[in-house]
C-alpha cells in the first residue's frame, strides 16, 4: 500500500492532466495580476503569461504561469481592496412600507376632510397626496 505523501503526489499529478476552468484562468490572472502590481513582473512578461492563461488548457499549464510566484499574492491583493456598499439606495421594503403609510395618511386627509365638510383641508389632502405619491414612485424607481 502506498504511502500518504506517495498517494497525494500521484493525484496532484493526475489533477494537473485536468482540463483548465474559467475559474482556474482568473485565479492565475489576478495572482499575476497582483504580481505584477508588486513589481514582480515586467508589463511585457505580465501581458506574455496572461496570452498564456487564456490559452491554457491543462491546469499543469496554468500552475506553470504562476510556478515562481508567491502563494500568498491573491489572498494580500484582496485584502487590500476597499469594501463597496451601496450609497443612497433605499430597499424595496423601505419603498413599500412607506407607500403603505402614504395610501393610510390618503385616506385618512380625505375622512377629515368629508368630517369637516372644509375645501381648503380637502385641497391640502390633494396636494400632499400627489407630493406622497410621487416621492413614493421615486423610491420604487430608487430600490429597484
Amino acid at each position: 500500500m502506498p504511502e500518504p505523501e506517495a498517494r497525494m503526489a500521484a493525484a496532484a499529478a493526475g489533477h494537473g492532466r485536468l482540463q483548465a476552468s474559467h475559474a482556474d484562468r482568473e485565479q492565475a490572472i489576478e495572482m499575476l495580476k497582483a504580481a505584477f502590481v508588486q513589481d514582480r513582473l515586467t508589463k511585457e512578461e505580465f501581458d506574455l503569461r496572461v496570452g498564456q492563461a487564456f490559452t491554457a488548457r491543462t491546469n499543469a499549464q496554468m500552475a506553470a504561469l504562476t510556478a515562481d510566484l508567491p502563494a500568498g499574492l491573491i489572498m494580500a491583493e484582496r485584502l487590500r481592496k476597499p469594501v463597496r456598499r451601496a450609497q443612497g439606495r433605499v430597499s424595496v421594503n423601505k419603498a413599500v412600507t412607506g407607500g403603505a403609510c402614504l395610501v393610510i395618511a390618503i385616506h385618512m386627509g380625505m375622512l377629515a376632510a368629508l368630517l369637516t365638510g372644509s375645501a381648503a383641508v380637502l385641497l391640502l389632502v390633494v396636494v400632499f397626496a400627489i407630493i406622497g405619491t410621487a416621492v413614493a414612485i421615486w423610491a420604487l424607481i430608487v430600490a429597484s
